[in-house]
């Protein structure tokens, strides 16, 4: 990438950043003129969002706790009716991706700003990208209006995530920030901030590994979060992003998890073709090795997951995947091969070593 020519759009939301930073979230809410605002949670995160509607006060009007993996239409149709039931005029999301697109999805239906406050390392908090499933199949669609208009990131708040949500949420965040060194519209800008998304979160997920609670690894792991996200964000995705959601919407696969083991392997695929951005995820990671064999390490090190066999993927739905993947393909820097993708998710299914 030359920073001769490129375009760089700044996302054009709010972020506050800081262990204890929970505490702003009447002032935000006030600042955006939120005077009735209804809660999102998922049903195993009920006790955050009741203390989001203590620092909310007389301004929280209830607690919804539909989210779900992939946002579901019918959840967000009855989550709509919900918040209209209510008189909501402002959402505050708490919890990963699941919530943070539920308040995404209601947001965007009816013009309400949300406040998203991430405990995982995700980064779809600062995303104008919007991912549902209806019918089996999950689509993306992407539009300013689908931005969270602030996020708030406290530390505090991802001190007990456990370990394992914490590394396969961190390699989800990784994966953002990797494919968004190849995109077709990337910049310069975006190119230092993945590089520094990628080597904070890995150096975060080492610490973490070691010790759940360090406070440098969670303040690092939520910083790299908040960089693969704007990273996310600001560029288009591509083949690794395409398998991940058709692997989610259309066979259930945990999101996280899904993108955790096909990185290496959606690396390896478009390798030789953008040498510059494996250079730099190489030089992130401090590997001697190959840019996939350095994710894949990474994944073992921390003790994620490394197979689709492992997260509940059957190995005669593989072929119908690829169909699947290559049938409506994302942009991507070598061509969607129907039998090269068939081939690659033959490796994940199985974690072979990512050539």
């Amino acid at each position: 990438m030359t920073p001769e020519s490129f375009v760089f759009q700044a996302l054009s939301n709010r972020v506050v950043f800081g262990a204890g930073s929970i505490l702003n979230v009447r002032a935000e809410a006030d600042r955006l003129g939120m005077r009735r605002v209804l809660v999102l949670c998922t049903k195993q995160q009920t006790e955050a969002a009741e203390l989001i509607t203590n620092h909310l006060g007389d301004a929280a009007i209830g607690i919804c706790a539909r989210a779900v993996m992939h946002t579901p239409v019918e959840v967000t149709k009855a989550a709509v009716e919900d918040l209209r039931a209510l008189g909501a005029d402002g959402i505050v999301s708490i919890g990963g991706g699941s919530t943070i697109g539920l308040g995404k999805a209601l947001s965007v239906r009816t013009g309400l700003p949300q406040i998203a406050i991430p405990t995982t390392y995700a980064g779809s908090e600062m995303t104008p990208i919007l991912g549902e499933t209806e019918d089996g199949t999950k689509t993306t669609r992407r539009d300013p209006a689908i931005l969270p208009a602030t996020t708030i990131y406290d530390v505090d708040l991802t001190m007990e995530l456990p370990h394992s949500l914490s590394v396969t949420s961190g390699m989800n965040a990784i994966a953002h920030a990797v494919e968004a060194l190849y995109a077709p519209d990337g910049n310069p800008i975006i190119a230092l901030m993945a590089e520094e998304s990628i080597r904070s979160i890995a150096r975060a997920m080492r610490l973490i590994t070691r010790h759940p609670k360090n406070t440098e690894g969670r303040r690092l792991a939520l910083y790299g979060a908040w960089l693969a996200g704007t990273c996310l964000g600001s560029v288009s995705m591509s083949i690794h992003h395409k398998l991940c959601h058709t692997l989610g919407g259309s066979f259930d696969l945990p999101h996280a998890e899904t993108h955790t083991i096909i990185l290496p392997y959606a690396t390896a695929y478009v390798a030789e073709t953008v040498p510059e951005a494996m250079a730099a995820v190489r030089r992130a990671l401090k590997t001697g090795g190959s840019a996939a064999e350095g994710l894949q390490q990474l994944a073992i090190d921390i003790g994620a997951p490394r197979r689709l066999a492992e997260i509940g993927m059957r190995e005669e739905w593989l072929d119908r995947a690829a169909e699947l993947a290559v049938a409506n393909p994302y942009w991507a820097p070598k061509p969607f091969d129907r039998q090269a993708i068939r081939t690659l998710l033959g490796k994940a299914f199985s974690g072979e070593r990512p050539r």
